[in-house]
């Protein structure tokens, strides 16, 4: 393999719980022509949906052919936009033309991330073809950052294979997890040929995963650092942005490169070019907090799904990365093979079903692009309803639409702190005018965590991150608990909250938790968010990141604000206090 690096599985691991992406260059390559008018809405169907209950992976899985012979890896040099990119390619051994997927690698991976997953894809009857992005390992040129160059790049990969192997020029998918995902997404608007998408774990808005409510995220942006140093060349242009965004400075330019790196920018191009796309993403992404893949899905007028379940970034499909069943891996094997398998396929004949509409059940067998005939499919994932999500601590659901997640919305007015205890009522209607001063550079005990360990673990354990509320420092927070409801209440979707700031100073930040407490004091972490304000205001809203929990009977939704969380920058000058007042509330989306 010449200069390639060895991948040992100690470096797999670690990095592949690393893979995102940082921003890059401030031009990017012209678009796919989009309509003049923004995309249309997707339907949504008039009354309010039941959730169907759905198994842990997601849509009804199609049976798989059985395993056909296939070529076995051959290591090759792919001609990129002026730099030589390192792949491997497997074809299934039986005569093309066949459909084919590419497969971009992780930040800090190289091509034989996929190793398992594109012998499987092969055996199926897909041409695999699994590259090293420019600037790592042995790939020539400088870390781009999905920017350009890198959607150069993956046209020449696309031409490459349809040049060299079996692909059929008209069904090409391209997949990839983190920074392989931001490349596959954003290469759907510049390349037409891309017919389908699968994003694990990926971004669609990176000035929100870098400066979300204008706070920067710390933790993860130096992971990605850390990792471009060791594994990459980084060059001046990343090696650039991330000192500015370090050092709070030149922030426009920063935000203008990442949103050249971000497909919310072109999506109009993506609904132009209407490739089919998966979107899979855990609740507790880290990197990628999930609220910008909520909005981004919803504008999206193409073949669609979305699916969260627990974890962090980069969790929920890693065991699928070493060779494991996994349930993220097997909802995109059933969207390539719904999609993109069976020569003919129409990625546009399932819109009706994403966008909440009735679609019929899938019952002819098929022979697949290996020479193989396929069982009769039950069901498939265009049958299935397009948004799968997995609660934390309940069943799996599927719904037609994001609005269909909750029913109502319940709103939790902040009370008074109550001298006894600290603590203030969440609930009960607005109280009479009322102040907590809060110190700018005290941190507590209430905490989003460590970047991708914290949620990670809580993916593998089914436990939550949790805390004992009562060593909350009242002096350094605010706490507020609702009254102990005789029933569960069922969280679905993004919490949002409303601070009244009472003479507070700007800039400052504040950090918003909010918890199931026990009858024991036993807190765990159903979400948070940070929020900066960096001009004078009267009150700040923020979003909480989105989840779907269900609070049991007899316990208490509690609502934790302090100013100091070591997963972010904070905006706040030392020894000063941000006060929060009367008028501040909490709205849950909940499902009756």
């Amino acid at each position: 393999m010449g200069l390639r690096r060895v991948f040992t599985l100690p470096a797999a691991v670690a990095t592949a719980l690393a893979l995102t992406a940082v921003p890059a260059s401030a031009a990017g390559p012209t678009p796919v022509p989009a309509s003049a008018a923004g995309p249309t809405p997707v339907p949504a169907s008039a009354a309010g949906p039941t959730p169907v209950p759905a198994s842990a992976a997601g849509p009804t899985p199609v049976p798989a052919a059985a395993a056909g012979s296939t070529t076995g890896f051959d290591f090759v040099d792919i001609p990129g936009d002026g730099v030589t990119l390192k792949a491997n390619v497997i074809a299934p051994s039986t005569a093309g033309p066949h459909p084919a997927v590419l497969l971009p690698a992780s930040w800090g991976l190289n091509d034989l991330e996929y190793l398992a997953q594109a012998r499987t894809l092969a055996s199926a009857g897909y041409v695999v073809v699994s590259y090293t992005p420019r600037g790592w390992w042995s790939s020539g040129g400088e870390i781009d950052t999905a920017g350009p160059r890198d959607m150069a790049d993956l046209s020449k990969v696309i031409d490459w294979t349809i040049a060299n192997t079996g692909a059929d020029p008209s069904r090409i998918g391209v997949a990839g997890i983190s920074y392989g995902a931001g490349i596959s997404l954003l290469g759907a608007a510049f390349d037409s040929r891309i017919r389908v998408v699968a994003m694990m774990s990926g971004w669609t808005d990176l000035v929100y995963s870098l400066y979300s409510d204008s706070t920067r995220h710390k933790q993860s942006a130096g992971l990605l650092e850390i990792a471009a140093g060791l594994l990459g060349d980084v060059g001046p242009d990343l090696g650039g942005k991330l000192a500015d965004f370090k050092a709070n400075r030149n922030v426009p330019e920063v935000m203008a490169w990442a949103r050249v790196r971000s497909a919310a920018t072109y999506l109009n191009a993506l609904n132009t070019n209407k490739p089919a796309i998966l979107i899979a993403n855990a609740w507790g992404d880290s990197f990628f907090p999930p609220n910008q893949l909520v909005d981004f899905y919803q504008r999206l007028t193409t073949p669609k799904r979305l699916e969260l379940r627990p974890g962090d970034h980069a969790i929920a499909e890693l065991g699928g990365i070493f060779g494991f069943e996994n349930e993220v891996w097997s909802s995109v094997r059933t969207w390539f093979d719904t999609h993109l398998a069976t020569k003919g396929t129409d990625p546009t004949a399932s819109r009706a079903t994403s966008a909440g509409l009735s679609a019929p059940t899938v019952a002819a067998s098929h022979t697949t692009s290996a020479g193989v005939s396929a069982p009769t499919r039950a069901a498939s994932a265009s049958a299935q309803l397009p948004v799968l999500i997995k609660p934390d601590n309940a069943p799996a659901e599927s719904y037609p639409d994001w609005p269909s997640l909750s029913t109502t919305q319940r709103r939790f007015d902040l009370g008074k702190i109550r001298t006894l205890d600290g603590t203030g009522l969440l609930g009960g209607g607005p109280s009479p005018a009322w102040t907590k001063s809060l110190p700018t550079d005290k941190d507590t005990t209430a905490a989003g965590g460590v970047v991708l360990l914290t949620n990670g673990v809580a993916a593998f354990t089914n436990q939550r991150p949790q805390i004992w509320l009562p060593t909350v420092d009242r002096f350094r927070a605010g706490v507020w608990a609702s009254s102990r409801p005789a029933s569960p209440l069922r969280l679905r979707g993004i919490p949002k909250v409303h601070l009244d700031l009472a003479g507070t100073h700007a800039p400052g930040s504040a950090v918003v938790y909010l918890y199931d407490l026990d009858a024991l004091g036993t807190a765990k972490l159903i979400t948070h968010a940070p929020v900066t304000w960096l001009e004078p205001r009267s009150s700040v809203d923020v979003a909480l990141s989105a989840a779907a929990y269900d609070i049991p009977a007899g316990h208490s939704l509690t609502l934790v604000v302090d100013t100091v969380d070591p997963l972010y920058y904070d905006a706040n000058a030392p020894g000063e206090t941000v006060t929060i007042g009367a008028g501040s509330y909490l709205d849950v989306p909940v499902r009756s």
